[in-house]
């Protein structure tokens, strides 16, 4: 990792979206640790941006009262690798690893320098009005044209 802190809305590298991360006392433990829990916030964030990135924001696709298209977890892994502490900077490594009719699975890495800290993969189902829904052709296009293989930076 470089001195030079990306933008807020992370930066794509070879189609791989990296978002920085600064660990603040709230996403700690009593002992200055990265909570478990906190590393699905950072998974989220680095997600959000990601389809931010691709033209896709949340608030906007739900905000449609006849769609209201949305994202839902329906499957989670994660592996604890190393601990992340207090005021680390950190990255949060993003890609797009299948899309089908309705769901799409995204693999996510927190790094630290090098250091892979976390890792996981989640499946997202899109739903309307809480039921399960096909995603819209142009959003599956765009998803599917950034498909990256599971070999070389993923998890």
């Amino acid at each position: 990792m470089s001195n030079t802190v990306p933008s807020f809305a992370g930066e794509w590298r070879d189609g791989v979206h990296f978002l920085p991360v600064r660990i603040y006392y709230e996403d700690t433990d009593f002992t200055g640790v990265v909570y478990h829990a906190s590393y699905l916030r950072f998974f989220e964030r680095g997600r959000s941006e990601y389809l931010r990135a691709l033209g896709f924001h949340n608030g906007a696709l739900y905000a449609d009262a006849v769609s209201a298209l949305a994202f839902v977890v329906c499957r989670l892994t994660i592996d604890y690798v190393r601990p992340a502490r207090i005021d680390d900077l950190t990255l949060v490594e993003t890609m797009l690893t299948e899309v089908r009719g309705a769901s799409f699975s995204v693999k996510h890495r927190i790094l630290r320098d090098d250091q892979v800290l976390a890792q996981g993969e989640v499946k997202l189902a899109t739903v309307a009005n809480g039921k399960p829904k096909t995603m819209p052709g142009p959003m599956r296009a765009a998803l599917s044209a950034n498909i990256r293989p599971a070999a070389g930076a993923s998890p």
